[in-house]
């Protein structure tokens, strides 16, 4: 069977896949992006618990994601709660990072004018720190969406759900009837949902970001 035979064939199922995919991804993401910001914002001004934080944070991404989806079958079994979980943890690095890094870049004459018109802590963040840090911001959940996307695809091994079971079954089955096409699909999907999701980041920037920080 021809690759667009196969395409032709299967596509409600690979639109299914490639749908379950994005999904786990954007929830996992959501998670990172509330744990990356709060703990972000909670160590801000303060470089040693910073240090701690982006340490911690980044050893997850030393794990390899086969070994990690591995070692969480015991807590959460098999499926969609590993792979969730997984997902999250590798993201929250980034997002950590990049919410730091757009704390601390606000310039200290901003905080002074904000002081001197009668801002409290809470609404200098709300109101003038976090708007100015948030392309940078925005750009470290971006990173972390498309990191994620190509991880997801192996939690096939877990039984979770999206694109990596079809290159799991195709690897599984090489030589076989359809195998190579299975693998190949499965592999383009995942480039190109990266490719739909970094698009939808781009317009989601343009849209929530003010002219003046483009």
């Amino acid at each position: 069977m021809s690759f667009s035979e196969y395409l032709a064939e299967r596509w409600p199922r690979i639109l299914q896949m490639t749908a379950e995919h994005a999904e786990v991804v954007l929830i996992a993401v959501a998670v990172a992006a509330v744990l990356g910001i709060g703990l972000g914002i909670a160590v801000q001004g303060r470089p040693r618990a910073s240090q701690v934080a982006l340490g911690v944070a980044g050893t997850m991404l030393t794990v390899p994601s086969l070994a990690l989806f591995g070692l969480l079958i015991p807590l959460f079994g098999l499926g969609l709660a590993p792979t969730i979980t997984a997902l999250a943890l590798y993201a929250v690095f980034p997002i950590l990072r990049n919410t730091i890094t757009g704390l601390e870049s606000v310039p200290g004459a901003v905080e002074e004018a904000a002081r001197g018109m009668g801002l409290g802590a809470a609404g200098w963040l709300v109101r003038v720190r976090l708007p100015l840090a948030w392309p940078v911001v925005l750009t470290g959940v971006r990173v972390a969406t498309i990191m994620t996307v190509a991880i997801a695809a192996i939690a096939a091994a877990v039984a979770g759900p999206g694109l990596g079971e079809l290159i799991f079954q195709g690897l599984a089955r090489i030589g076989g009837a359809n195998a190579l096409n299975d693998t190949v699909a499965g592999t383009l999907g995942v480039a190109l949902l990266a490719l739909l999701l970094d698009l939808a980041f781009v317009l989601l920037a343009r849209l929530t970001t003010s002219k003046g920080l483009r």
